[in-house]
């Protein structure tokens, strides 16, 4: 019985079963895990002991992200998964706010720092012959500390209610336990290979991906997701289970159908947020079992998926796990439907979901106690979902409080978008909300209002936003509607879920809808807004 991830990986250290497979390579556990062995030895020799380590890492998922990982299990320090989305300003918030004394990334993702504030960080460049070099000559390895079961392994940054990410203490056991009840469930052996192609710096690539493969043995390949190449993979790798978190079965399945697309190893996929419509086409397409449930980094609320959920349900949750209003602190009564299975009750079934036990396994946010604090109230655990539940105890996700939007599986808020279109100039004012997605989740919207006599065009807001550093992918509207005026309330307050109410469909406004990079209108040509 292992407790932490550091005696985990031990006892797989003499094993010469695959443990990764790149491209035409792999490696057996012994060469993964002696790699990670002396890249830790090189970190701890070099660290400052005063300090302490905490090693963040940006990198995309490849060997070296999986060495770091075993690295910082063997050695007992803390990971900081930094997201290779953040750009600028906000990436070095991200360093600072987990306090980094070292930084690993590789040559893809080096340049992404080359403009970022990061004092007392030592930034090392893992694809450079040099470290190479110092990893070769490391000593043997003593550990930074032996840990316990309920030690940080890694800080997992994710998006809250303020709009800015916070740092999620993931302790050795959380990831364990996720990965424990995977391999039950699937009967996932050495015999299966895990296809990793989420990001391995995000709570599922960790949990459901890595964590997955070491507690059972399998062998792991690393991707980069891709609708075309997915197929291909599976098939160059045997890939026998899969993790995903957002629209990847979506985009899949945008791709033209083949008559051999079951001819394929793959077992399962498991992951969150796919549409029910997703699941059943990609079972049928591709010959396996799609498991799809909820989940947080901060695993403070479960809700399992099992034989017979109803279609649009997550679930039923642990013991705990309840809907209450956040106004009155009280559970909300379940939900009722019409013979038409619509819902009558919405505004009273609906709330947000807690856990009434507690914080679970969630261990709070590192150096930020007033945002654990907010979770953290009338001894109980708020998620920040909101959600109604029926009469038989599944849970049905309803929406998000405040200004989140889950965009292609990751939380993001409207503020600091916001903040960014502002600095456009003839921008007057500005409301960036969420949208439904065709497929699952979140699209971005921003209604501006330019000022008096402003012209904008698509081609212009492109550029615009092309040029933000700190504006990541995923925030990048798509749709934009160009107001003369907003909806707001008589405290100048922005009435956003009346623009919510409008949707995407012109109607007589001037819309304009991103493909890629590109914006092109679908209603009247570009007018000037009003400056009241």
């Amino acid at each position: 019985m292992t407790d932490t991830l550091q005696q985990l990986l031990r006892t797989r250290a003499d094993a010469d079963a695959t443990a990764v497979k790149y491209g035409d390579r792999s490696w057996t556990w012994r060469e993964h895990l002696g790699a990670a062995s002396a890249q830790a030895a090189a970190l701890i020799d070099a660290a400052d002991p005063t300090r302490p380590l905490h090693v963040g890492v940006l990198m995309g998922n490849t060997p070296d992200m999986l060495t770091a990982l075993a690295a910082a299990g063997l050695g007992g320090y803390v990971l900081c998964g930094l997201n290779t989305t953040r750009r600028g300003d906000g990436l070095a918030r991200d360093i600072a706010r987990v306090g980094c004394q070292v930084v690993l990334t590789d040559a893809e993702h080096r340049h992404l720092l080359d403009d970022v504030e990061m004092p007392d960080v030592t930034l090392i460049d893992v694809s450079t012959p040099a470290w190479g070099d110092v990893v070769a000559s490391a000593p043997a390895l003593v550990p930074h500390r032996e840990v316990t079961a309920d030690d940080t392994f890694m800080m997992i940054f994710t998006s809250g209610t303020s709009g800015e990410p916070k740092a999620v203490q993931v302790a050795h056991s959380i990831v364990l336990f996720s990965a424990a009840a995977l391999v039950q469930r699937y009967d996932l052996t050495e015999a299966d290979t895990c296809y990793l192609a989420m990001p391995l710096f995000h709570s599922n690539g960790v949990y459901a991906g890595w964590g997955v493969a070491l507690s059972s043995g399998a062998a792991m390949a690393p991707a980069q997701f891709s609708a075309s190449g997915f197929l291909p993979d599976i098939r160059r790798y045997s890939a026998t289970y899969m993790n995903y978190v957002g629209k990847p079965l979506a985009y899949i399945l945008a791709t033209a159908e083949q008559p051999d697309d079951r001819d394929n190893p793959l077992r399962v996929a498991f992951g969150n947020e796919a549409a029910d419509r997703d699941i059943d086409e990609f079972s049928r397409r591709f010959g396996c079992s799609v498991w799809d449930g909820f989940g947080s980094t901060e695993l403070a609320i479960i809700i399992t998926r099992s034989e017979g959920t109803p279609a649009g349900s997550v679930g039923q949750g642990f013991p705990g796990v309840a809907i209450y209003n956040p106004e009155t602190v009280e559970e909300c009564p379940v939900a009722q439907f019409d013979d038409t299975g619509a819902l009558i009750n919405g505004e009273a079934a609906t709330g947000e979901l807690v856990n009434t036990n507690g914080s679970g396994m969630f261990r709070g946010y590192h150096n930020d106690q007033g945002a654990t604090d907010e979770r953290l109230r009338h001894g109980m655990y708020w998620s920040g979902d909101l959600a109604y539940r029926d009469a038989d105890g599944w849970i049905y996700l309803a929406g998000r409080t405040a200004d989140w939007m889950r965009v292609d599986g990751e939380n993001i808020t409207a503020a600091p978008i916001e903040r960014i279109l502002l600095r456009q100039p003839v921008i007057s004012r500005v409301a960036v909300y969420p949208v439904p997605d065709e497929f699952v989740g979140d699209q971005v919207m921003a209604a501006v209002v330019l000022r008096d006599g402003a012209e904008l065009e698509p081609g212009e807001f492109a550029e615009f936003l092309a040029g933000q550093p700190d504006l990541s992918p995923k925030s990048w509207p798509r749709y934009v509607w160009i107001a003369d005026d907003l909806p707001s309330t008589a405290t100048n307050k922005i009435l956003k879920r009346e623009l919510v109410a409008l949707g995407t469909e012109p109607a007589g406004r001037v819309l304009w809808k991103r493909d890629g990079k590109t914006f092109h209108a679908l209603g009247e040509p570009a007018v000037t807004g009003t400056d009241r």
